[in-house]
């Protein structure tokens, strides 16, 4: 008897734990513009681009529509005959007020195609602060005023991860089931115990920051860019910061294979960079307290359907709680796709320990030790 209200205590630290990550996570969205300082410092703004994306013009063009006085936008593409290039192309040439430009090839200095394509676009960078941001992510009028107020003294980097927006179907809503109230708000919640990690969507950086540690060529030390990243801020001793709120990816339509790939590709790379925080990851959601739960039921005498059913409410009402907290997207579909998320989580972490490729935007990757390509 004593073993089971151990193993229901357990449970409860569990579920504390995911109500302590909710308030850390709680974010107040900005109802106005943030102004730009007095000061603004002049941004240059790298986005690597391949392919089509959903709503490719709109993530793209809202690059020339910031409330900032000096920015300039470089594009990078790998391949003159992407099929980017020519919407690129046509929104450069509609906002002749934006000093932007499209850069054409990619330097081989990592197994990682996106760092290879951003390469040339930071070292055609004019200016000091650098924003590195994906082409699928949508940027508000303020988005370079939001980076810099999460600056201060201790910072070597700023980011934002991507929050899960305008779905288009049930998948995209599964997706966002997974990058907002649960991806997000773990991220929030390590930064708020001091433990920042960076995360690849837009990293917002000083460059005599990163030229200290070897420049972007160093973040080549590391299968994923912001792992690497994440590793040189803290060898700095300073730093990694998250925006206000993440900045949108409008989602459009997805397949149940899209999402799958997705979270698989990140739980390896995450296994790969970071093993001893992956290891006590399956901990951080829903299932794991469920079935310690049961468990203790089973092990008290209480009602084991029951017991588990209450502590997924709780943790999937909190959840609710937050994403309307925060402005994010909900619907009623939401609490069977956090059950379906739910379910699937640990088999991503067991996957995540057994296998090692992956594809990313048509590149076969893989998170085994291989060697660096000649350049």
């Amino acid at each position: 008897m004593t073993f089971g209200y151990a193993v229901a205590l357990l449970c409860l630290i569990l579920v504390v734990l995911n109500f302590i990550s909710i308030g850390l996570a709680m974010r107040r969205p900005r109802k106005t513009l943030l102004p730009a300082p007095a000061d603004a410092p002049p941004v240059s703004i790298v986005r690597p681009v391949c392919g089509i994306d959903n709503f490719c013009e709109e993530t793209l063009g809202s690059s020339f529509r910031l409330a900032y006085p000096s920015y300039e936008v470089i594009f990078c593409v790998a391949r003159a005959n992407d099929p980017v290039v020519p919407v690129v192309e046509k929104l450069i040439a509609a906002h002749p007020e934006v000093p932007a430009r499209l850069i054409v090839g990619d330097e081989n200095v990592s197994a990682n195609p996106k760092l290879n394509n951003c390469v040339r676009g930071w070292d055609a960078a004019r200016n000091d602060w650098i924003a590195l941001a994906d082409s699928n992510v949508l940027m508000p009028r303020d988005f370079v005023q939001r980076l810099l107020a999460s600056w201060d003294a201790t910072t070597g980097l700023v980011c934002s991860m991507p929050q899960g927006s305008h779905p288009k179907n049930i998948w995209a809503e599964f997706e966002i089931a997974f990058l907002n109230t649960y991806q997000s708000r773990w991220q929030y919640a390590a930064h708020g115990v001091g433990t920042g990690f960076a995360q690849g969507k837009v990293m917002f950086w000083r460059r005599d920051i990163l030229d200290a540690d070897g420049g972007i060529r160093a973040l080549a030390a590391e299968i994923a860019e912001d792992a690497a990243s994440t590793k040189l801020v803290r060898r700095a001793g300073l730093n990694v910061n998250l925006v206000d709120s993440p900045f949108q990816q409008p989602l459009g339509r997805r397949s149940f294979m899209d999402v799958w790939h997705r979270q698989i590709r990140w739980a390896r790379m995450r296994r790969k960079t970071f093993p001893a925080y992956y290891l006590p990851e399956i901990l951080a959601g829903n299932a794991t307290p469920a079935l310690v739960g049961a468990y203790a039921a089973e092990l008290v005498g209480w009602n084991v359907p029951l017991t588990a059913s209450l502590v997924l409410l709780s943790l999937w009402c909190s959840e609710a709680i937050l994403a309307f907290a925060n402005r994010w997207h909900f619907s009623w579909r939401m609490p069977f796709l956090f059950l379906l998320r739910d379910l699937m989580q640990p088999a991503i972490y067991l996957d995540a320990w057994l296998m090692d490729d992956f594809v990313w935007r048509g590149t076969a990757m893989s998170v085994r030790e291989e060697e660096k390509p000649s350049t």
